[in-house]
């Protein structure tokens, strides 16, 4: 009898296949893919694996672009997405293996997606109706061993439909919204591909609703009033800051009552000393919300980015399965194992033998569980070869680890009144006494330490100032990319696994952009034609009402039917309302789209006519700046063929035109767009920028012999070679003097002549409108 086990990737297929081998497992090579022939207790075992999802929804009878539209199947990825041919040799692979085979096991991750995968893999590519199905959170050689000894001898049923329910309803409201939205916009005479989902647009009504608030903010003036001095005893001279008892103060007249009162007051009684001591808990394990949300506050890594590289050192085999909700560890996961096999890395030896002393190892476990897997976690296997950024979230997943079995830290707080004229003032400072879990969480704790001179009750502060400090209340701060996975995590839209993919789309889609996320024009006006027209596709409780049916799905109190019935009834009522005003809605979409892109667009105002606005555009020979005046005005500006430029709404202080910003992968630079600027010369470059234009000094170029000419462009003026673009040897115009002195040829920059365009005078050329995306949109 033969075997076929089925992973979820080929990584995990070779982990699987090295931990159940008897001896050494065989490695066979099919096409693109790959398996491994073994033996366990004498049983002959084939281990090989998919690629991910090999399997995606499509419509029954091909593509169209006919909404609603409900008639879908499961059908090859490769026949729905170009440049996916190779997953056709991942399916002949395992359907060739399939046919010698008497039983089937999964051992994909075990999740809504992983099973969805697996079951794929097995009714249309193994022709089967269910298997065997192993459980494991690590791919250690005893988690697996243990999760095959262990397996299921059936799929995980309730699993796989709540997976295949997401599936479908991410297909339905994401393919059918996205094509509404689409034919609308060509319906109006324009065309542009349109993307909508299921929690993509209850996502950026979050954004937007922010937005709309900041906007709406009105700021109220108040007034704190402090008092600087200092304290004076036998260890010298210490400075003392405090703060009136009434903190904000929004009354001017009450303000300006209790100056006059101490007004040239020197001296302040303390009145009273208190010090409070609390325990702080040590830290829940790691949920992925949770680390994502670390990472980002630390390494300042995307949720994205984190969930990557917590999947990357899950499939090394050094941490846990990532896409969990659980902040718990469970004693069966042999936590003091774990421990003393971290302890053979130096660096966490000494903390490891610490914790190891500890009559109980208890960690502060959370609320949050997951039905799949516990808390994120180390499994003491020696990492090797991780790169820079794997190392930085390994050492903070290990060092959460550690951290939640130690003691509670100690924390103490002084707090001091400060009695002038009976006006009173509170100075406070936070300590830390009791280290514990900090120790083991080094250098991730973040905390402030202000620690308090021994102030006594009836001793004299003396007074250097008091004085009010101006101050405004502050709009609601703007979501950064963890605060938003969190939002999201609160009010139950997405899933773990999803989250950060739905941001990302928003992003991609110029729908926010920032650091601290702004919505943009382009998303404000996108909800609020939603909400004027089909506001029950931005409709947050009805998003987070099928995540709860697909939950009940999952434990088998829901019927899959029943739920996707649901959707179907409710799409198709929101979308023959919305076929009936297509043009109307189409015409608005237009309308922002042009709006936002010249809002955009937008540099500045016209140096040379002082009427015209300078905008952004595309011509035949790449981007470039022109007066909205042309032909009347000819004023141009060449920019960067490389990067993403964005306005920054800032004016050079030296020549007063415009800054732009110039975004690439390495760097975020602030250029005018002047190429003869004064600020980017130095006095050296133009003194030999002098020197050559007034003594005509000719230089030969070191690589091809022709001339070199002083080129301007966005970043400053250089030497280029006048055989460009065939030659593309630049230097610096500093080189120049030392070249002539040493005789010897200059360092060639690093600057290509197309990063460094000249100005050009005149572009007449007609402006090529680009083309929208014609990727499919996302479901969710």
């Amino acid at each position: 009898m033969t075997e076929l086990i089925i992973t979820e990737k080929p990584s995990s297929a070779k982990k699987v296949a090295e931990a159940l081998a008897d001896g050494k497992a065989v490695l066979k090579k099919s096409k693109q893919s790959q398996y491994y022939e073994l033996t366990h207790n004498k049983k002959d075992i084939i281990v090989t694996s998919a690629v991910g999802h090999l399997f995606g929804l499509g419509e029954q009878n091909g593509r169209s672009y006919v909404y609603p539209m409900f008639d879908i199947k499961w059908e090859p990825s490769y026949k729905i997405t170009k440049g996916l041919n190779y997953v056709k040799d991942y399916i002949d692979t395992i359907s060739g293996l399939a046919k010698n085979a008497d039983e089937f096991t999964v051992a994909c991750d075990y999740d809504v997606e992983g099973e969805v995968i697996g079951l794929n893999v097995i009714r249309y590519v193994c022709k089967a109706k269910d298997a065997n199905r192993m459980k494991f959170s690590t791919l250690t050689k005893p988690d697996l061993v243990e999760a095959y000894e262990h397996k299921a001898t059936h799929l995980d049923w309730g699993q796989a439909n709540a997976g295949e329910t997401r599936h479908k309803l991410d297909w339905y409201y994401g393919i059918n919204l996205s094509r509404a939205l689409t034919t609308s916009v060509k319906a109006a005479g324009s065309f542009r591909v349109m993307s909508a989902g299921r929690v993509q647009g209850p996502a950026l009504k979050i954004l937007v609703d922010r937005e709309k608030e900041i906007e709406a903010f009105v700021p109220q003036p108040f007034w704190m009033i402090g008092l600087w001095g200092s304290y004076t005893n036998v260890k010298g001279e210490f400075p003392i800051e405090a703060w009136h008892v009434k903190d904000k103060i929004f009354d001017a007249k009450e303000v300006a009552v209790i100056l006059a009162k101490v007004k040239g007051e020197k001296e302040a009684l303390v009145k009273e000393v208190k010090r409070t001591k609390r325990e702080q808990p040590s830290p829940h394990p790691f949920d992925l919300t949770t680390l994502q949300t670390e990472a980002y506050g630390l390494f300042k890594f995307t949720p994205k980015e984190t969930l990557e590289l917590a999947q990357s050192l899950y499939l090394a085999g050094v941490t846990s399965y990532p896409r969990t909700s659980s902040q718990q560890l469970d004693p069966k996961l042999g936590l003091p194992k774990i421990l003393s096999q971290l302890s053979k890395q130096p660096e966490y030896e000494l903390l490891c033998k610490e914790l190891l002393k500890l009559p109980a190892l208890r960690p502060n476990n959370g609320e949050k569980t997951d039905p799949a897997h516990p808390a994120i976690y180390p499994t003491g296997v020696v990492p090797s070869g991780l790169k820079p950024n794997e190392h930085r979230l390994y050492d903070l997943i290990v060092k959460r680890f550690m951290a939640t079995f130690a003691k509670a830290a100690v924390r103490e707080t002084m707090e001091v009144t400060l009695d002038v004229k009976q006006e009173l003032f509170i100075t406070k400072g936070t300590r830390t006494v009791e280290e514990n879990w900090h120790v083991f969480y080094k250098p991730y704790v973040k905390l402030e330490e202000v620690t308090l001179p021994a102030l006594k009750e009836k001793e004299i502060v003396k007074i250097k100032e008091i004085k009010k400090v101006d101050k405004e209340t502050q709009p609601p701060k703007r979501y950064n990319q963890a605060s938003i996975i969190k939002e999201l995590e609160k009010r139950n839209l997405g899933t773990k696994a999803t989250r950060a993919d739905i941001l990302e789309r928003l992003f991609h889609r110029g729908y926010v952009e920032g650091v601290q996320i702004k919505a943009t024009k382009l998303g404000v006006e996108t909800i609020a034609i939603l909400e004027k027209h089909a506001p029950m596709i931005v409709d947050e409780q009805l998003t987070a009402d099928f995540e709860m049916e697909m939950d009940k799905i999952r434990e088998g109190k829901e019927k899959q039917e029943k739920v996707l019935d649901r959707a179907k009834v409710i799409l198709t009522k929101l979308l023959a309302d919305f076929k009936k005003k297509e043009k109307e809605v189409g015409a608005d979409i237009i309308k922002s789209l042009r709006e936002t892109q010249d809002e955009q667009n937008f540099v500045g105002k016209c140096p040379t006519c002082d009427t015209g606005r300078l905008m952004m555009k595309r011509g035949k020979f790449g981007a470039f700046i022109a007066c909205d005046k042309y032909p009347a005005c000819m004023t141009t500006f060449k920019l960067p063929t490389s990067g993403t430029i964005k306005n920054s709404d800032k004016i050079c202080e030296s020549c007063k035109l415009p800054l732009i910003l110039v975004l690439t992968k390495r760097r975020k630079q602030e250029v005018c767009i002047n190429p003869k600027c004064p600020a980017k010369t130095s006095k050296e470059e133009q003194k030999e920028i002098t020197r050559i234009e007034e003594n005509k000094v000719e230089r030969a170029c070191p690589k091809c012999g022709k001339e070199l000419k002083i080129r301007s462009s966005v970043y400053g003026r250089f030497l280029g070679c006048s055989g460009f673009p065939k030659c593309r040897h630049t230097e610096k115009i500093t080189n120049v003097a030392s070249t002539s002195a040493s005789g010897s040829a200059a360092t060639t920059s690093a600057v290509e002549p197309e990063k460094k365009a000249e100005v050009q005078p005149v572009l007449a050329k007609k402006i090529r409108k680009k083309k929208g995306d014609r990727h499919s949109p996302k479901s969710e």
